[in-house]
């Protein structure tokens, strides 16, 4: 396979731009969150044309988890080579929604294992057992299809897929083609919160989330209304 088609995030930051959530001074929320000891780790691949400056979570949602990469960039060899370690891909969840709905669901679940084709397996507790980490791609619907093609690693990780019980905080800040699409960050807190079992992850990552919003509408709001965005996370993150 060909070398990693990947771009350091230092190279996509401008001097006056935080060097961890990449956002403008008067968007980061940087020093206002606390850190997150979570126990499976997360990381996060962006497409490099999925580098939104205003709306975009993924580097919140890494600088915020004690244990997440954040990187950029098309394919690498293996999720090793993408992590910078050696690890069992069999040991890591993906998540990638793709043609996935709701109806595929086991009943009652709001995070489930799929396999390759998108059918549910079987022993649902199994599946997600174990897990070391997560995989979440940052991109459009898309964007995202072309990461799961690109990295044929994937197959060898467990995939797995959100059903939210509500739509992302995006609200009419962003189209959705799909009731299901979070934000990275959202996508973080609820894959987290189960695998864990821990609700106060997901609390915590949302609460970000909505600070962050809120920064940008008063932002938006003392420039007249100009502070406008180019089309801000499209697709769901867990997919």
């Amino acid at each position: 396979m060909s070398e990693p088609t990947e771009i350091p995030p230092q190279e996509t930051a401008a001097p006056s731009e935080c060097p961890h959530c990449g956002k403008p001074p008067a968007l980061c929320i940087c020093a206002e969150v606390s850190e997150i000891d979570n126990r499976i780790e997360v990381l996060i691949l962006q497409h490099p044309q999925e580098q939104d400056k205003t709306l975009g979570s993924a580097r919140l949602a890494a600088h915020q988890l004690k244990k997440a990469k954040f990187k950029i960039g098309l394919s690498w060899p293996s999720l090793s080579k993408a992590l910078g370690r050696e690890v069992d891909p069999k040991r890591w969840g993906i998540l990638h929604l793709g043609s996935i709905t709701g109806k595929d669901f086991p009943d009652g679940r709001d995070i489930a294992a799929f396999n390759a084709k998108g059918v549910a397996l079987a022993d649902q507790k199994a599946a997600l057992k174990g897990l070391e980490g997560v995989v979440i791609f940052d991109g459009t619907w898309a964007q995202a299809k072309t990461l799961w093609w690109r990295n044929p690693w994937v197959l060898k990780a467990r995939r797995i897929a959100l059903k939210p019980a509500a739509p992302s905080l995006y609200g009419r800040l962003r189209k959705e083609p799909r009731r299901e699409g979070l934000s990275s960050i959202e996508a973080a807190g609820l894959v987290l919160s189960r695998l864990e079992g821990r609700p106060d992850i997901d609390a915590a990552l949302t609460a970000s989330f909505q600070l962050m919003l809120t920064r940008y509408k008063v932002a938006k709001r003392e420039a007249g209304g100009k502070a406008a965005s180019r089309d801000p996370e499209t697709t769901p993150k867990a997919d």
